[in-house]
């Protein structure tokens, strides 16, 4: 149980971390978020690199499939997913903080279904009443007033739109991650990611024409990308994986409930903002509900894929 204990306490940490996240990550809004995630990777492989040279021949068992996880959850997660909320924070001016994290907690949803598909999970009849009513509540959380005003309400949707994207690739992702994470140590599957997201993050930015941001950084925004590098960024995503090696992926999930409480905490006390009494509710419930997909799905068993 020690280890179990051990394991929850790392996956709050983890949460809490990233709760804080979009506090440094929307002093960068003038840079593509591309260049973010190119750079915030980038330097955490070199913070790594030590540990890749240490551990060189371990990775050589890494399994044809553990290799595959890896470059997945390296493209969907790191890289797309971190590219999503980047952008996302990049409209706080029409969706507050505290609701793009808010919108994160249906990743529960997107990783049971990946792990229904990939692993061949059963999903009940409850987990299709829960995921109604999240999408439900999210809604709530994301349109204070119940409607799109599509004079301001473009960016709000927009905003709304690229929060549940990064949802659906970190959730998606689940499945991969405690598979690579089987018989190897969170620092190395760590280092493994942070090895291969800056390639793919590279590629898009070199896709959505932005290159010529690449070397455009100010001494602030430096100190910034160390800021989440030895923060929210590799440590964090470090002590998540210490946590999920640990315990099972629906209990992480639970605790993952960790970061939008944060978030909102912060978002009252730290940036001044208020949520509508629509939003309360659709807060509770949206995290009532992500507390009922868990608990009706157990998910990922680490032996199939």
């Amino acid at each position: 149980m020690k280890h179990v204990y051990r394991g929850s306490i790392a996956v709050v940490v983890a949460a809490i971390l990233w709760s804080l996240d979009g506090l440094l990550r929307r002093q960068l809004y003038n840079l593509p978020s591309s260049v973010v995630v190119f750079w915030e990777h980038l330097l955490g492989l070199i913070i790594l690199a030590p540990i890749f040279f240490a551990t060189f021949k371990k990775y050589k068992t890494f399994t044809r499939k553990q290799w595959l996880s890896i470059i997945l959850v390296s493209a969907l997660s790191g890289a797309l997913g971190t590219y999503f909320y980047t952008s996302a924070l990049g409209h706080v001016q029409y969706i507050p903080y505290s609701v793009v994290v808010l919108l994160q907690q249906l990743q529960p949803i997107f990783a049971i279904l990946a792990a229904a598909f990939l692993l061949r999970e059963q999903i009940g009849k409850r987990f299709v009443f829960y995921t109604v009513i999240a999408l439900v509540a999210a809604y709530f959380v994301s349109f204070p007033d119940l409607q799109v005003h599509w004079q301001t309400g473009k960016g709000t949707a927009i905003a709304a739109l690229l929060a549940v994207g990064a949802a659906i690739c970190w959730g998606s992702s689940t499945a991969f991650s405690k598979y690579t994470l089987r018989d190897t140590s969170f620092l190395q599957t760590t280092t493994a990611r942070f090895a291969f997201t800056p390639i793919f993050a590279l590629i898009l930015t070199f896709i959505l024409g932005r290159s010529s941001s690449l070397g455009a950084i100010t001494i602030m925004q430096w100190k910034n990308l160390l800021a989440i590098t030895f923060s929210t960024g590799m440590v964090a995503l470090a002590i998540y994986y210490y946590g999920l090696q640990k315990i099972l992926a629906s209990r992480s999930t639970i605790l993952e409930l960790t970061w939008p409480i944060s978030a909102v905490v912060i978002g009252f006390f730290v940036l001044h903002e208020k949520l509508s009494p629509t939003q309360i509710v659709g807060s509770i419930v949206l995290l009532g509900a992500m507390y009922g997909v868990v608990q009706e799905t157990k998910i990922l068993p680490t032996n199939e894929l």
